[in-house]
């Protein structure tokens, strides 16, 4: 039986680190620092909850000359881990855009999304607290939220797992079975609201 594939895409602003926490999930290897490219796309076999899936992984550049290309990320993407940093207000205020974006593209007000709020290492820098980058998940519908942290690799499986249960749900909803390439999958309540630690100079 072929496995099932699903596009995943990765936005924020830059420096949040995007690439660190996709490094970590698809290589396990931590990047102490990253030039900014266009975008870069991974493919990794994963299993959750029993099932063999494939993911494909698009990490995406968060500078602003990159803007004009978002549009066709938020098209194909299935599920979107939307990035913030804790020690940056600014970059949890430009993800309602980017959320509002998404769900103009597609259309759907059910588009699987998990909010992650990353380098939770940096505990002592921190300027977004975990109320309030929850009670913005839940203005936006429920949405998971976890606090990540790509150095000590704190949820970083969890976030992308999460994300691909509410792809496959949402898969099975709207086709009744999972298909090669389904859609995504109605959103999951899993309020975890983790940190630990990371630290990352990337886009």
């Amino acid at each position: 039986m072929s496995q099932r594939e699903y596009h995943i895409v990765v936005l924020g602003s830059g420096g949040v680190g995007k690439s660190c926490l996709t490094a970590q999930f698809v290589q396990n290897v931590w990047i102490e620092s990253y030039d900014p490219t266009i975008e870069d796309s991974y493919r990794k076999a994963i299993e959750v909850d029993g099932r063999h899936v494939i993911l494909e992984i698009l990490d995406t550049a968060g500078t602003e000359q990159f803007t004009a290309m978002r549009e066709l990320y938020m098209k194909t993407g299935q599920g979107f881990l939307l990035v913030f940093s804790i020690t940056s207000t600014s970059s949890l205020r430009e993800l309602a855009e980017l959320r509002e974006q998404i769900r103009q593209i597609k259309d759907d007000d059910r588009v699987p999304m998990v909010l992650v709020g990353n380098k939770s290492d940096l505990e002592e820098d921190r300027l977004v607290s975990r109320s309030r980058a929850f009670n913005v998940s839940q203005e936006w519908g429920d949405v998971p939220y976890y606090e990540t942290s790509a150095r000590r690799r704190a949820n970083v499986d969890e976030v992308f797992e999460d994300l691909c249960r509410q792809i496959i749900l949402k898969d099975q909803h709207e086709y009744g079975t999972p298909h090669t390439i389904g859609p995504r999958k109605p959103r999951r309540r899993r309020g975890r609201d983790r940190h630990r630690q990371i630290k990352c100079t990337i886009l």
